[in-house]
């Protein structure tokens, strides 16, 4: 009795259809890594000028590696350290302050 019954409920699972999307979109599997990365820019700003004043400090405090003076490296390290963390840090406030602005302000009133 108990085979009969797990036999009809193991056909019941097998009748069991899962919906199927062909509408799905794969443009973004068909994205070359430009493309993407342009896209990607105009949805969010804020990144690639974060990644950008990031690469701009590190390259700037780098060139100035070879005229600090007596200043121990430990200590310019941590400044260069402490300045791209600063940048990038302000630049996400921007940005998430420019996204909540666009949600909820700049929606027009229905």
């Amino acid at each position: 009795m108990k085979e009969g019954n797990r036999e009809s409920k193991l056909s019941e699972d097998s009748s069991i259809t899962l919906s199927s999307d062909t509408d799905v979109s794969l443009s973004s599997y068909d994205e070359d890594q430009g493309s993407k990365l342009i896209r990607k820019a105009r949805e969010a700003p804020f990144v690639p000028t974060g990644m950008a004043g990031f690469a701009t400090i590190v390259a700037y405090r780098l060139y100035k590696l070879k005229s600090r003076g007596n200043t121990k490296m430990s200590v310019h390290l941590i400044h260069m350290r402490v300045a791209t963390q600063g940048f990038v840090v302000g630049t996400m406030t921007l940005g998430m302050g420019y996204s909540m602005y666009r949600e909820f302000w700049a929606k027009p009133k229905p």
